[in-house]
């Protein structure tokens, strides 16, 4: 018995019966990925006909088959055999023959060799971190420089920013991050007063708690920790958002329709920050004075007035004006460096969370080392200052 395919797909299957309720079934012709369903559909004919005990596939006649049919041979007899039905080939063509020895199926089924780790010696990896840091530092430039062209813009074409992205980036920034901001001066100036009431009130000095606390609040410890607890919440935020954005292509999409992403994405977030983080600053000030300010009625004896009348004995114009040249820096920084983070993202989910991760950190050092080199310029700054 022989059952032949339609003549496009040039092959023919015949079935022999063999004593023990075995069969052998004789392929002839040309197998391809064009004529395997076909073939498919034939063999598992036969098969469910004479639910034979053995099968045999005989490939003399086969005059070419393609790595698709030789792969499919070789995994059609492993289900076989793992359903319980033993399945081999027998008197293989040299076409069969040369085809079998090129794909072997147990190869398929090995485990790959893993490749070996090489080591990169100490000056190879040097020299990959160098030319990573100088690829990165050059991209910093370059955005830089279009973010700065870009704000420069703004007092000439208004209408080019989308104020009410401006704003709701104002809302992120510092409405919603005021609770936080509350509770942490609050007790910052509480622990910086508490502390220096335990020095003082030895010498009977105790009355300068109120200058100390004011102006470790308004020189260092209101624009610092301000802006780290920005940089932790709308930095790392501003990166995720353009991030994804990049990751999902709507950042290349918003090029293509002649939109500029970094005026966009990144100026209303730069503008927000510059106007929020000041304002933050006076509102973690106020409140570390409070807390300054509690000690001292509560521990010092001192009344509210005398308290407050120190303070501003304490405080010049000057120390205003050096707090918030330092909160705008700072907003520029934790905004352009989240968003330059954002932008370099390439990659999927892992990349956004290691961008996260790299502008929190990035934000936080670039903050310490700019409060060093005002440290050091306050020095030169102040004797020449008359207020």
């Amino acid at each position: 018995m022989a059952v032949s395919a339609p003549k496009a797909h040039h092959f023919t299957l015949g079935v022999a019966q063999e004593p023990g309720e075995g069969i052998t079934l004789t392929v002839q012709g040309r197998l391809t990925l064009d004529n395997l369903t076909s073939f498919l559909a034939a063999l598992e004919a036969e098969i469910a006909r004479h639910r034979p005990q053995q099968l045999r596939l005989d490939l003399e006649g086969l005059e070419f088959l393609d790595t698709a049919a030789t792969l499919m041979l070789h995994r059609r007899a492993a289900e076989l055999r793992r359903a319980g039905l033993p399945c081999e080939f027998v008197r293989l063509s040299p076409e069969a023959r040369r085809m079998f020895a090129l794909l072997s199926w147990e190869e398929f089924l090995a485990a790959p060799i893993p490749a070996p780790k090489q080591r990169a010696w100490f000056l190879e990896r040097l020299g990959d971190w160098t030319l990573a840091f100088i690829a990165d530092v050059a991209e910093l430039i370059t955005f830089t420089g279009g973010l700065i062209l870009e704000l420069l813009t703004v007092p000439f074409r208004p209408r080019r920013v989308r104020w009410a992205e401006v704003i709701t980036a104002m809302k992120r920034v510092g409405v919603d991050g005021l609770p936080i901001i509350t509770l942490l001066s609050f007790l910052l100036g509480l622990i910086v007063a508490f502390l220096s009431a335990m020095q003082l009130k030895q010498f009977g000095a105790h009355i300068y708690v109120a200058d100390l606390t004011a102006i470790a609040m308004v020189q260092e410890l209101g624009p610092i920790m301000t802006g780290v607890m920005v940089a932790g919440r709308s930095g790392s935020s501003f990166a995720a958002e353009i991030g994804t954005m990049k990751v999902n292509e709507e950042v290349d999409a918003l090029a293509t329709m002649g939109f500029d992403p970094l005026r966009f994405l990144a100026v209303p977030k730069v503008l927000a920050c510059l106007v929020v983080l000041p304002l933050l600053t006076y509102y973690a000030d106020l409140f570390g004075i409070l807390g300054g300010m509690v000690v001292g009625f509560v521990s010092l004896d001192l009344t509210a007035y005398t308290f407050l009348k120190q303070v501003q004995a304490s405080i010049a114009l000057f120390d205003i004006l050096y707090g918030t040249a330092k909160s705008l820096v700072f907003a520029v920084l934790i905004a352009g460096i989240g968003c330059q983070r954002g932008f370099q993202v390439r990659g999927g989910a892992e990349a956004v969370g290691a961008a996260t991760t790299s502008a929190v950190v990035a934000s936080i050092f670039m903050i310490i080392v700019v409060d060093s080199a005002f440290a050091v310029a306050r020095q030169f700054l102040r004797p020449y200052t008359f207020v």
